[in-house]
């Protein structure tokens, strides 16, 4: 299985701010479900940065010390970090800053590059040492190669996306500007605002923007780069779109699981196409029940949808552990089943001696739902249909989600009623795949993780298994 990582990037611009960092903090905080591994803020002190990073939550990396030690500044970045196989080393937390000739750069990165092998034994037969095993760092080395070739940090990274093939929204920073990089796909999201000060605010999702007090502005297109000037902290942003008009491909996993349900990505409302997702299942899956449960939290919406289209009541029959991460992204097997066992309560009085329909996101190995339909068994439910709102998972993810390796996905081995009876449901039902349009209103997607079409080269197993072997050396 390949690294990848399902990040979180943020940055602000404008006037001299002396608590940007806060409002950065603030940031993350709305973005701490896109990563919970790792974070880190860069502020920009008239060109000289000043940065605090750290393994753990913003919450337990930033306390009010560490938040004083950062100077005031014009510009600054942070980013949420989620890293899977290898990945949990120190040295892969971000933003990752570089010096060089020509000045600072700082960068934040969502996304997988799936030439990141291809370009990582380029630049080290050329002499590049790598101190990570994160992507992110080739991107700065190509950005910084291309950047003591060229007259602005602009024509820079134009230049070094034309080497980039699969996944990156990016935030990053110079010493006088701030860019935003959404590439020509739109595998992940990547948005601005405004404030009232007129500063400007990046973040992968709306939801971060009105965390800081910032007004929607728009979805940075795919392909599209803005460059914020700091000496002109009122003035629009400067638009290129050399790599602009492809097919486009945003992850319809976005929808499905990743992204808060209060955001709008590409001006399409996530809540909405949950409840639409549900509403299908109700109408390709129905059954008799007297309730309809959602798994919290990205399984509610679906839950909501269910309820209406079927007219089967909706109950909040689990209850979540606020201040337990999600389980999907613990990086080991026993991480995310002990999570489960302390996440989760269910509601006795909900439950008992009722037929439940019980709508969760995705399957992924089984071990999961298998778990939670055990808790509703013994809070006395009488029979469990479970409903999941994306398609079954047969295909791993190389643009950043964690989709794990075909041959520990459960849907490849088993058919749903087998999934059924492996996971102690009554009965199953997986979203069709060809509702996703319908779901999420969006022509065009990358749905590989169901389907094997991936819109990108994707790296061959031979590589794949050298890069584990590099990695578990690493680590």
């Amino acid at each position: 299985m390949a690294i990848h990582e399902e990040c979180g990037v943020f940055g602000i611009v404008g006037s001299r701010n002396n608590d940007i960092s806060r409002d950065i903090y603030h940031g993350l905080y709305a973005l701490q479900h896109r990563g919970q591994e790792s974070c880190g803020i860069v502020v920009n002190d008239d060109g000289v940065f000043a940065t605090h990073k750290d393994l753990g939550l913003v919450g337990e990396v930033f306390s009010e010390t560490e938040l004083n030690s950062l100077p005031g500044g014009c510009m600054a970045i942070g980013h949420v970090r989620y890293g899977t196989t290898g990945g949990n080393i120190t040295s892969n937390i971000q933003p990752m800053v570089v010096s060089h000739q020509k000045g600072n750069l700082a960068l934040a990165h969502n996304g997988n590059l799936a030439n990141s092998l291809d370009l990582r034994d380029s630049l080290e037969l050329s002499g590049a040492i790598f101190h990570s095993t994160s992507d992110t760092e080739t991107i700065c080395y190509m950005i910084t190669r291309e950047r003591l070739k060229t007259s602005s940090i602009e024509k820079a990274v134009l230049g070094a996306v034309k080497y980039l093939d699969g996944a990156y929204s990016l935030v990053m920073m110079s010493s006088t500007k701030l860019l935003a990089v959404r590439d020509p796909q739109g595998f992940r999201p990547l948005c601005y605002g405004k404030r009232e000060d007129g500063s400007f605010v990046v973040a992968s999702e709306s939801c971060a923007l009105n965390a800081v007090g910032a007004d929607f502005v728009r979805d940075i297109e795919p392909g599209e780069m803005l460059v914020f000037q700091a000496d002109k902290p009122f003035s629009e942003p400067v638009s290129y779109k050399d790599n602009c008009g492809g097919k486009k491909s945003p992850c319809i996993f976005e929808y499905i699981y990743f992204a808060r349900p209060d955001s709008v990505i590409d001006c399409i409302a996530v809540h909405d196409t949950r409840v639409m997702a549900g509403k299908i299942l109700a109408r390709e899956y129905p059954v008799e029940a007297d309730v309809v449960v959602g798994v919290p939290d990205s399984g509610l919406d679906a839950a909501i949808g269910y309820s209406r289209e079927s007219g089967i009541p909706y109950e909040i029959g689990l209850v979540k552990n606020k201040y337990v991460g999600r389980s999907f992204i613990a990086p080991s097997q026993d991480q995310r089943t002990d999570t489960v066992r302390i996440k989760l309560s269910p509601v006795k009085s909900v439950l008992e001696g009722k037929r439940v329909v019980l709508i969760d996101d995705s399957i992924v190995r089984g071990t999961t739902s298998k778990r939670i339909i055990n808790l509703l068994r013994e809070a006395g439910a009488k029979e469990i249909h479970l409903r999941i709102s994306s398609p079954p998972f047969r295909h791993p993810c190389f643009y950043g989600v964690d989709i794990d390796s075909e041959d520990k996905l459960i849907a490849n081995h088993h058919t749903p009623d087998e999934i059924a009876a492996l996971t102690g449901a009554d009965s199953i039902g997986f979203l069709p795949i060809e509702s996703l349009e319908e779901m999420s209103g969006v022509k065009s997607f990358c749905s590989a993780c169901f389907d094997g079409d991936y819109p990108t080269k994707i790296p061959s197993d031979p590589r794949k298994d050298r890069f584990e072997k590099k990695l578990s050396e690493v680590r």
